[in-house]
């Protein structure tokens, strides 16, 4: 059986995609079929050559039955009294999107909440992906600081450190930093199931 165990040392996402297909008894092939891509794309993925966006992970997971937030990765222990409460700054799981320049931060303690909150830091450039993507329930967020491109169905804003948004997330979205500068994103998604 697969556990929600975190490592001490990150894990390329690909790496863990490898172990986790490899764990449930799934071929190459077998997943590209699943998740409608080529073996050579998949093959790529694992060795984090090709990138991995937000809905191509979410095809992974749900083709290997896990939830997305299986993916996120760290040191998450703390003391008693601060479990299924605190988040210490040193202390955040994280997801690396290997050659995409994104990283996740989980700031829940945990995914039984009515949502979930995220840090999200995008390189000069980085997108959660090429293409629009849904899911189910809300999402919410807070420009911290950079600049973010947001794509709602087919409406496209700019924004800028203290702008926030909301919007459903079963309409198509994307979003990416046009800015030369790292953008700093503080998400709010409910349900939690990123």
């Amino acid at each position: 059986m697969i556990s929600d165990a975190t490592v001490d040392e990150l894990q390329p996402v690909g790496a863990q995609i490898r172990d986790l297909r490899k764990a449930r008894g799934v071929t190459l092939q077998g997943l590209a079929d699943k998740i409608g891509r080529s073996i050579g794309y998949v093959s790529q993925i694992e060795r984090n050559i090709s990138d991995v966006s937000i809905p191509v992970l979410k095809e992974v997971a749900e083709a290997l039955d896990v939830s997305i937030n299986w993916f996120f990765q760290g040191n998450a222990s703390a003391p008693v009294e601060e479990r299924d409460l605190i988040v210490r700054a040193g202390n955040r799981r994280k997801l690396e999107f290997a050659g995409t320049g994104m990283v996740e931060e989980l700031l829940s303690p945990n995914f039984s909440g009515a949502f979930e909150l995220i840090l999200g830091t995008f390189a000069p450039g980085a997108a959660t992906g090429s293409e629009k993507y849904t899911r189910s329930g809300e999402v919410g967020g807070y420009l911290i600081s950079g600049e973010l491109e947001l794509d709602v169905g087919e409406r496209n804003f700019r924004l800028y450190p203290g702008d926030a948004f909301t919007y459903p997330s079963t309409d198509p979205h994307r979003c990416w930093n046009p800015g030369e500068d790292e953008a700093v994103v503080l998400w709010v998604l409910s349900p939690p199931s990123y």
